[in-house]
């Protein structure tokens, strides 16, 4: 019996949506690809998941077009890394939402367990996903950060889809 329904044929918008972006797992690698955590072992790290669990995650990540692998050099090997592509990035809006509404709504289990999407460009919080509440901004992943308590004192920036083509896989870097 497979542990996961696949609504990826459904007529509706928001079950197609959610047997990509519905998954814990999944939203949370991505929260861990945003804060520019793109290589297994820290991402690993980061949430405590077992090797199967993130593997079949970044697997279907993968194949969803929201992340591709880059290789970088790991000493003598080359290993690869995950980065956001632009469909990836475009998920951002989906993330901050679940942020914000989990903030207003839902109580943290410490002072330190708050969460906050800042624009970088008037540098406040916002309280609306797609668009900065202060200045009416657009957010993109380039002009905003999140700020996890838990993570550091100050917001930290985003990380962005890779503007120059990715490598071929079988074709690494120096």
């Amino acid at each position: 019996m497979p542990l996961r329904s696949d609504w990826s044929e459904r007529t509706c918008s928001l079950a197609r949506g959610l047997d990509i972006l519905g998954d814990p797992w999944g939203s949370l690698v991505l929260r861990e690809i945003f804060f520019g955590n793109g290589r297994f072992d820290a991402i690993k790290t980061r949430l405590g998941v077992a090797d199967n669990v993130l593997s079949k995650r970044l697997g279907w990540l993968l194949e969803a077009g929201l992340l591709a692998q880059r290789p970088y050099r790991d000493g003598a090997r080359i290993r690869q890394e995950y980065v956001l592509t632009t469909k990836g990035e475009d998920a951002l809006p989906v993330l901050n939402a679940i942020i914000i509404w989990s903030e207003k709504h839902l109580d943290a289990p410490t002072d330190n367990a708050h969460m906050r999407v800042i624009h970088n460009g008037c540098g406040l919080p916002t309280v609306s996903a797609d668009t900065c509440s202060h200045c009416g901004s657009r957010l993109t992943a380039a002009n905003t950060s999140w700020h996890s308590l838990t993570r550091s004192e100050r917001p930290l920036a985003l990380a962005t889809a890779p503007t120059l083509d990715l490598p071929n896989e079988s074709e690494p870097t120096a």
